[in-house]
């Protein structure tokens, strides 16, 4: 059996979704490159209470004034989290990052750790966050949407630059792929692990997504040039983050969008 590890690793008002003021250079994580300060400004960091010092764990994506995306493995019960907004250096004092607790955490109710299924939760703010050019919410794709073989997607966030390696101050970015289901099911990549219910992307054994990516998201730009987030880190391969034929595995977006949207209704 395949070792594999979880990642412990992304209404609009004036500011269309998917829409950055700063946009990504996107020319060419692990053996990523630093973004272009405030070009993801939906990618926040989740962040917790230890000892009284505040610790990046997590990555996750802004999908509202109130409301965030992340994975459901990022969850722990009874930590304290905050969410970092507008943040670009981990370590500096940035104008225009916002920082805010939580109202509610509402992982899927069927999260299944050990089979790393319905990886998914939504954070609700303690108040909405003021959009900002360095703030704003993503676009979400259309419900039940297949991203094409070889799509050109970017993951997004502070993970580990190598494997066992720091996770990164800068925000980093990487060029992914997209690897369809037939493919990534096949016995020699990830088999019967993944499901029609994730997206793979990247497994060329260079460029990968690492332990503190976990919950950020997939970024994609769709065919009117708006960046859609259609996956969620989930997990990668155990034997290191950037193991040919292992992708970095997400769940796919789209194939919760009725769970999401429901969700933010109810609560």
């Amino acid at each position: 059996m395949m070792k594999f590890v979880v990642l412990t690793l992304l209404v609009a008002g004036a500011y269309g979704c998917g829409q950055p003021t700063f946009p990504p250079s996107v020319s060419r994580v692990v053996n990523g490159e630093d973004v272009n300060p405030h070009s993801w400004p939906w990618q926040i960091s989740l962040q917790y209470n230890r000892n009284g010092e505040w610790r990046h764990t997590c990555g996750g994506t802004l999908i509202s004034e109130q409301w965030v995306l992340t994975a459901a493995h990022c969850i722990s019960s009874g930590r304290e989290y905050r969410v970092a907004m507008g943040k670009h250096n981990l370590v500096e004092t940035e104008d225009g990052a916002a920082f805010m607790g939580t109202a509610d955490i509402i992982v899927h109710e069927s999260w299944n750790p050990f089979f790393i299924r319905n990886d998914i939760a939504l954070i609700k703010l303690e108040s909405p966050v003021t959009f900002s050019d360095t703030i704003m919410a993503a676009c979400l794709p259309a419900a039940d949407f297949v991203l094409p073989h070889n799509e050109s997607c970017y993951v997004t966030g502070w993970g580990r630059l190598y494997t066992g390696g720091p996770i990164a101050d800068i925000l980093q970015q990487a060029l992914l792929p997209v690897v369809d289901h037939a493919t990534c099911s096949r016995y020699d990549w990830w088999g019967s692990q993944v499901t029609t219910k994730m997206v793979c992307a990247g497994g060329d054994g260079v460029v990968a997504g690492c332990n503190g990516d976990s919950g950020g998201p997939l970024n994609c730009q769709n065919s009117a040039g708006t960046w859609e987030v259609h996956g969620i880190v989930s997990f990668g391969s155990g034997l290191s983050c950037n193991y040919a034929k292992k992708p970095t595995v997400f769940t796919q977006v789209s194939s919760y969008m009725n769970w999401i949207n429901s969700k933010m209704v109810t609560y």
